[in-house]
Formats: C-alpha cells, structure tokens, sequence
C-alpha cells in the first residue's frame, strides 16, 4: 500500500498529532516516515518591520527546524519506525506547493499532515496550508484535525 509516507512538522499541536498518526500507520505498514520542516519567511515579510535582522531570524528558524526534526525522528525510530528528514527554506515561495513538490521528489505516496480544521472568517483570514496540500497533491493525503473541544 503505503511504503513512504511524508509528515511537514512545524512544531504545532496539530502537526504532533499528524506525527503520532504517521508513525502509527508507518509502522503497521512497515513503510518509511519523511520527516519535512519548511522555514517561511513570509509571514516575516509581511508583518515584521524592515528593522529586523532577517538573516539572523531565520538563523534561528532553521536551527529550530533541525532540532524539531531531530526530535521527530527519534520518536519515530523509538517505535520501530525508519525515517528520513528534509529541510527547506522555502525564500518566499508557499508552504503547499515545497509539500507537494517534496513529495514528488521523494516519491511519497501519502501525505500526512496536521490541520486546525478552521472554519469562516479565521480560515478565510489564516488560509489554509493543508486544504491547499490537499487540492493541489498527485498523492492520497490525510489531514489529522485537533481534537474539538467541548464547551
């Protein structure tokens, strides 16, 4: 079925439980994770004053990345799982079009990924970095939502 499974990580709670799924059908499928962080200067661009040392915030960013991808994979290794890991910076260009190339480049043949499962004005507001993985994807992908919360 599913012999290479590809899992962007962000270190959100989201992208943890797209994690924890991933490595639970990687290691009934005995397939191999794909660990991907993507660093994005996007958000920088837009909301942060030209003031900022972009070089040495995204410094920051990739030395985060490679420690959450560091921790990721151990996790998965610990449960039997192999894994392999990618990171890119992605210099301007969008989050679901490195998922999806990633996943061609690699020859993925799932996409697991973590989602807030946003609805109305904060998804139309945030966008949608799964919503467009899943629309724009060559592969099957599973979006992982948050657990509700009961009022």
């Amino acid at each position: 079925m599913y012999q290479r499974i590809l899992v962007p990580i962000d270190g959100s709670d989201t992208a943890a439980r797209g994690l924890a799924e991933a490595i639970a059908l990687a290691r009934e499928l005995k397939a191999t994770l794909r660990l991907l962080n993507l660093t994005s200067d996007f958000a920088l661009m837009v909301e942060m004053s030209s003031a900022i040392d972009f070089e040495k915030y995204r410094e920051g960013l990739n030395q985060f990345g490679h420690q959450l991808l560091a921790k990721a994979s151990e996790q998965a290794k610990a449960q039997g799982v192999p894994c392999e890991t990618a990171m890119h910076d992605l210099r301007g260009n969008r989050v679901a079009d490195a998922i999806v190339e990633e996943a061609r480049k690699s020859r993925c043949e799932l996409i697991v990924i973590g989602t807030h499962g946003r609805r109305g004005v904060s998804r139309a507001m945030l966008g949608s970095d799964a919503e467009n993985v899943m629309r724009s994807s060559p592969v099957p992908v599973l979006l992982v939502r948050e657990p509700a919360t009961v009022s």
